[in-house]
């Protein structure tokens, strides 16, 4: 299985950066939607992304650089739409008015579509979900922004097998070591220490930007 990165702070040549965090998980299901829709249209058609196929969206959380391209909706058939319980109620009318969106509210662990799952809602200040994708490898976890903590995101992870990798923004991350048996680092976003883990973990660490492929 294949993340596809559809907006990032930063991008391959021929593709549109910004702020913000979106990525294509197989073929049919999106992971937030990055700050502005039309960067991530774009990228979405530079990569030849078949619209018909995505059946589900999930929000990690309701901060503006993963909600922003919201209005893709419009270019998208029936799709169910996850999002943390704590959405903001004003949020949740807006999507459940779209025609085409079943509104599904997360709060705890659950299935979304064969082999991904979400984590369920986790942290206080900042609710936020991610999602565990299960492949022959392994588990690779992604993340929207880690705000509840990358570390207490990968320990609620291991409770559903052994982790291989880690894709997205790990907000606030510092414990560097806590990565040392992944297979697999992407570091996006909102990742402060990229450099250093880049630097530490050269084998398993792979450089995130709108347009590139990931391979789990």
């Amino acid at each position: 299985m294949d993340v596809k990165i559809l907006s990032d702070n930063d991008a391959k040549s021929g593709f549109r950066r910004g702020w913000g965090f979106s990525c294509l998980v197989g073929d049919d299901v999106v992971f937030d939607t990055g700050g502005d829709v039309n960067t991530l249209l774009f990228n979405m058609y530079r990569l030849s992304i078949d619209f018909r196929r995505i059946k589900v969206i999930v929000l990690s959380h309701e901060h503006g650089d993963h909600t922003g391209g919201l209005p893709v909706l419009r270019e998208l058939g029936k799709v169910t739409v996850f999002v943390p319980r704590s959405l903001s109620s004003h949020l949740k009318r807006r999507l459940a008015s779209q025609p085409n969106v079943t509104l599904i509210e997360v709060g705890k662990a659950r299935a979304i579509a064969t082999n991904i799952f979400t984590t369920g809602e986790l942290g206080s200040f900042v609710k936020e979900q991610s999602l565990i994708v299960k492949t022959c490898n392994g588990l690779t976890v992604i993340a929207g922004c880690s705000h509840p903590g990358l570390e207490h995101i990968l320990e609620t992870s291991s409770t559903f097998g052994e982790l291989y990798g880690v894709v997205g923004g790990f907000h606030g991350f510092s414990q560097v070591a806590v990565l040392r048996r992944m297979k697999l680092i992407a570091p996006c976003h909102c990742t402060w220490l990229k450099q250093e883990l880049f630097e530490r973990y050269p084998a398993s660490s792979v450089r995130c930007s709108a347009g590139c492929i990931i391979g789990l």
